[in-house]
Parts: structure tokens; C-alpha cells; sequence
């Protein structure tokens, strides 16, 4: 057993070496790490923001102005009014993704006690904010009708006050959510491309014939590249939550960072065994690289990082289960955005652990049998 280790040690600093001497992978390391997660968080917006709104008024009262006049930056632009014949055109030409018709005689139905309808028109084109921008809009049409008969004294009956409490991200700020979530799914990116391309660079550049005739055993190389490329990754991780994250972008973390650390090292023996096992299907670089996009497509945009999991099938949602992605994007929101501690996220850290090991051990059986054809 300890000559199993000083060997381990041995190849992995042979490999951390190597890592060093590549400057394509030094800079794309510190580029998904840095500049990547800063572009991501500031520039993609899944809240709305500057959303472009119209109106139709033909009421002309007090209370739709009002209902105008509560329509402010930064969420929407300043509302523009325009004609009701213009309303479909303004719409095809995309000018507009709200358009607001206030029906005649608005205000007077509304001290009545009646129920006149508001129409919102929405362009779905632009999906996300169709569906967040028409519930902020109804939510402001809701709160100023109150807050109007309020005002005037009405004896009228006001629909039921609701109070909201919003936990772990109080302003709905996506940059607390995306600056996170791509630190989480470019460990899985990175893991699985710098081990298999590890392996994949020994066999192009004939230092794999090298180790076969060395004094050590295929688990050993293989460990030695998971602990390398895993340590190469965990640091840039450390670094770009506390740089990135933390500092550049003040986003807050409500949890443990060691125990988020603790996490990944486990997570990435399960995502480094299969970047290895896809590399021992492939003979070169670009191979390796039309193998590993559809298995990292698939292991992100199904992981929960990006939807939610309840919003799946049900059979897709068990499948994604097998998938170590799926239990460290959990893990990672429960400690990170919820401060959640090891009495929660031991379930996520055994099933990981038990996937990493199933992973290692195919990978394993794999890559043997490739050293023994390459003998």
C-alpha cells in the first residue's frame, strides 16, 4: 500500500507537470474560472429587466394612470401609449413585449364593485420575461387597484391582501443564482475534459507506451490523473468563489465552504472516472471531444442547474437520478444559497460517493483493458 501511494504521488506530480507546460489548458482553466463566470452572471438576465411595455387607455382616468405610473425601471422601460388599431402591429413588429388596453368606464366599474377586465398583451417570443413580466404587471395592476379604493374611501370590497416572503435571494437578483451554477457546471465541464484529454495526450504523444514499461499498475496512472486534474480543479474552484463570486461580484454565500469543498472532491472522483472512461472509447483529441459534448449537455442542462427537476417526466427525472451532476447541483444549492449543514447533505454526499465509485470501477476495468491491447 505504500508503494502504491509514493507512486500515485509520483504520476500525479508528473501530471500536475504536464498541466503546467500546457498553455491552452492553464489559460482555459483560469478562463472558465474567472472571466467566464463574471460574463455569464452580469450578462445573462433570466429576471425581467428593461422589459418594453405599451398601453392602451381609453378609460383616461385617475386610476389608470396610476396603474401607468407604477410601471418603473428597472424592470420595464417607461411605458409608451399608443392607438388601439396600432396594438397588432406594434406587436408583429416586436416593438413591444406588454402592450396594456385599459377598457372605457375602468375606474367607474372599479368603485362600483365590479370586475372589468384589463387586457395584457404579451409576446412569448421572448419566454422568460413574457412569463415573469405579465405576473409583475398583474401584481402592480392588483396592488395600485387597492391601493386606489384606499385612498378614495371605497366601501368596496378589495380582494385579499397577500403577503409575499421571498428567502436565500430577497431582491431576485440572477446574478446570486448564475454566478453560482456556473462555477458548479464548469467543475463538471472541466473534470471530465482535462482527465480524459490527460489520457488522450499520453497516447498522442507516445509517453503511454512509456508507463507500460514502468514499475506501476493502471489504478495507480489513473489515480494520479484524477487527483492531479481534480486538485488542479478544486483550487481554481476555491479561488473563483472567493474571487469571483464573492468579491467581484458580492454575491453572498449562506454556507459552509469547506464542507461545499468536501462535496466536490467527492463529486469529482465519480465525473473525472468518466472522463476517462470516455477517453478509453476514443483514439484522439477530436474524437474524444464529439464523445464527451453530448454526455456534458445532457449531465447540465438536466442536472437542475438550469430547471428545476420537478418540471421533468417522470421517467426522465428517475433516469437523471444516476447522473452525479443532478446530486451535486443539490448539494451545492443546499449549502451555498440555503446554509444548509452535513445532516442535510449527507444523503447527496453518499450517493455520489457510491456513484464515484461504480464510475472509477467501470472506468477502471476499461482503461485496463486498453493498456493491455496498447502491450
Amino acid at each position: 500500500m505504500r508503494a502504491w501511494v509514493r507512486n500515485v504521488l509520483l504520476l500525479s506530480r508528473k501530471e500536475l507537470r504536464s498541466l503546467r507546460a500546457d498553455p491552452v489548458m492553464f489559460v482555459l482553466i483560469f478562463y472558465v474560472f474567472s472571466v467566464a463566470v463574471y460574463l455569464v452572471a452580469t450578462g445573462v438576465r433570466l429576471e425581467v429587466t428593461n422589459a418594453s411595455v405599451a398601453y392602451v387607455d381609453q378609460d383616461r382616468s385617475a386610476l389608470s394612470r396610476q396603474i401607468v405610473g407604477a410601471i418603473l425601471p428597472p424592470n420595464f422601460k417607461p411605458p409608451e401609449e399608443i392607438r388601439a388599431d396600432a396594438v397588432d402591429a406594434a406587436m408583429d413588429s416586436g416593438r413591444f413585449v406588454f402592450v396594456l388596453s385599459f377598457p372605457p368606464s375602468f375606474e367607474a366599474d372599479v368603485l362600483r364593485g365590479r370586475t372589468p377586465a384589463v387586457q395584457l398583451n404579451v409576446d412569448a417570443t421572448a419566454m422568460a420575461q413574457a412569463g415573469n413580466g405579465a405576473a409583475f404587471l398583474q401584481q402592480i395592476i392588483r396592488e395600485e387597484t387597492v391601493r386606489f379604493l384606499t385612498e378614495t374611501g371605497s366601501d368596496v370590497q378589495a380582494p385579499m391582501d397577500m403577503v409575499v416572503r421571498i428567502r436565500f435571494n430577497p431582491n431576485l437578483n440572477a446574478v446570486w443564482f448564475s454566478s453560482v451554477m456556473q462555477i458548479i457546471n464548469n467543475i463538471s465541464i472541466l473534470s471530465v475534459l482535462l482527465t480524459g484529454a490527460a489520457l488522450i495526450r499520453e497516447r498522442e504523444h507516445g509517453t503511454i507506451e512509456h508507463l507500460l514499461v514502468m514499475p506501476v499498475t493502471p489504478s495507480e496512472i489513473m489515480t494520479a490523473k484524477i487527483c492531479a486534474n481534480g486538485l488542479a480543479i478544486i483550487v481554481a474552484a476555491i479561488l473563483s468563489l472567493w474571487l469571483v463570486v464573492q468579491t467581484a461580484l458580492n454575491v453572498p454565500v449562506a454556507g459552509s465552504v469547506p464542507l461545499f469543498v468536501l462535496g466536490a472532491v467527492i463529486y469529482l472522483a465519480s465525473v473525472t472516472g468518466l472522463g476517462i472512461l470516455l477517453a478509453t472509447f476514443t483514439s484522439s483529441m477530436p474524437q474524444f471531444g464529439l464523445l464527451a459534448l453530448p454526455v456534458l449537455i445532457v449531465m447540465n442542462l438536466l442536472s437542475g442547474s438550469t430547471t428545476p427537476m420537478e418540471s421533468m417526466p417522470d421517467w426522465l427525472r428517475m433516469a437523471m437520478q444516476m447522473s452525479p451532476s443532478t446530486h451535486f447541483v443539490a448539494f451545492a444549492q443546499a449549502i451555498l444559497y440555503r446554509g444548509a449543514g452535513p445532516a442535510i447533505v449527507w444523503p447527496q454526499m453518499a450517493i455520489m460517493a457510491g456513484l464515484g465509485a461504480a464510475f472509477f470501477a467501470l472506468a477502471l476495468r476499461r482503461f485496463r483493458q486498453s493498456m493491455a491491447s496498447a502491450r
